[in-house]
């Protein structure tokens, strides 16, 4: 695109000695607020991006990839489902499960539950809840004994402990000679999980299966299998292909569908920080017109020579593409590599912060997640390399071909 004379003047006037000093002193604070601005712009992106990957993998750690439901009365058939879905490719794990809800007691304290029904045994292979336990453990929940594993905020809020008894309220009801009475019955807690959303410590309560079944009168039955992939991303098309298989009264969810509105807000708000912050980029890169157009009244008397000696006004408009573009590239590049070595040992410069000016940006006392996780991503930092460098190249644009509109005989008149 560039002939060597246009790139060699371009270099030239990017690296020489001016005579006006504040023309460099902008180039500079240009170069630098575009190496500012992606360096910023990339750390956040990841940051969020850690954050949201963190977020997803505490929720479904609760919650399955793909759920297979059946008619309102529950799956009877379970044990099939689990054979035939269990050691599908893509499949790492099934298990099945009864979902009820009820209220907890103990004392003059009340909150009401989430309660699931599960296996131990099979629990692991679909979910992180074991490795969540902070008192006891998952599979001391045992048929007939009538366990219950407790969020920690439900605990909390019971005033309860390992060892402790709690009363279960169901909503069905015993119709006795004196009237019709909830169904209570006395569980002890066997153990207490955190997953670090509140919606699930502090409403979520686990217990053996056959022991729901006994509690809700569905011997036999379930309320759905929760499947567990390789791939969480292949959950939507997995659960198209199962329900073309499976016979008809089966529903199936992935876990796309359970949060979407959850994921849509943390896309959203990714896409409005990226925009934001990619304003700073599009400052910084158009602080290069006026730069330019500064580097263009300044060497007016030069052009008017190159033109005289035969150069074309796209020549001309080329030496100052160049210029904008070297400069441009120059902050980009300082930029990128000051963001990926910002956003890789952003969990050793956030604490030394921290320590330096003795404050703590994330309280554990506030919020669950108290680090600042990162997940950098190629293709964030080629999007925003990329889109910074074009609008590097747009901003010269005006100034170059100003430039190459001079005229030499005005230009030169008092020379």
């Amino acid at each position: 695109m560039f002939k060597p004379l246009e790139l060699y003047i371009g270099l030239r006037y990017t690296r020489a000695k001016r005579r006006n000093h504040f023309i460099s002193f902008i180039s500079l604070i240009s170069m630098l607020g575009i190496a500012l601005g992606v360096a910023a712009l990339i750390t956040v992106i990841s940051v969020m991006n850690g954050f949201e990957k963190e977020l997803r993998e505490r929720i479904l750690g609760v919650v399955s990839h793909v759920t297979v439901m059946g008619r309102p009365g529950g799956v009877d058939d379970w044990r099939g489902v689990v054979d035939a879905l269990g050691g599908r490719e893509g499949v790492t794990g099934a298990a099945p499960y009864i979902h009820a809800e009820g209220m907890l007691s103990n004392g003059g304290r009340v909150a009401g539950t989430v309660l699931r029904g599960v296996l131990p045994v099979l629990e692991d292979q679909v979910s992180s809840l074991g490795g969540k336990m902070i008192a006891g453990r998952l599979d001391s929940l045992v048929a007939g004994r009538f366990g219950i594993v407790l969020g920690k905020d439900l605990a909390f809020s019971l005033g309860v402990s390992v060892g402790d008894k709690v009363t279960l309220i169901t909503p069905q009801a015993n119709v006795t000679p004196v009237g019709v009475l909830p169904r209570l019955k006395r569980f002890t807690v066997t153990g207490i999980f955190e997953i670090g959303m509140y919606e699930y410590d502090s409403a979520l309560a686990l217990m053996h299966l056959e022991d729901a079944a006994r509690l809700f009168r569905m011997e036999g039955r379930v309320t759905g299998v929760r499947l567990k992939l390789v791939d969480m991303f292949d959950a939507p098309y997995l659960a198209r292909q199962f329900a073309s298989e499976l016979p008809a009264g089966y529903r199936i969810r992935d876990w796309t569908q359970q949060h979407v509105n959850f994921f849509r807000a943390v896309k959203m708000e990714k896409t409005v920080m990226f925009v934001i912050l990619m304003l700073i980029v599009a400052v910084a890169a158009f602080n290069l017109v006026s730069t330019l157009v500064m580097m263009v009244t300044d060497k007016h008397a030069d052009i008017a020579i190159l033109q005289t000696l035969g150069s074309s006004p796209r020549s001309i408009m080329m030496i100052f593409i160049v210029q904008g573009t070297v400069i441009g590239v120059v902050g980009v590049l300082l930029g990128v590599t000051g963001g990926v070595a910002l956003a890789q040992n952003i969990d050793t410069v956030i604490p030394a912060i921290e320590r330096l000016f003795e404050i703590q940006f994330l309280s554990p006392d506030v919020y669950y997640i108290s680090e600042l996780p990162s997940d950098m991503r190629v293709s964030d930092v080629v999007r925003i390399g990329g889109i910074a460098l074009v609008l590097c190249l747009l901003a010269t644009l005006y100034p170059a071909w100003k430039a190459s509109r001079t005229q030499p005989a005005e230009a030169l008149r008092y020379e």
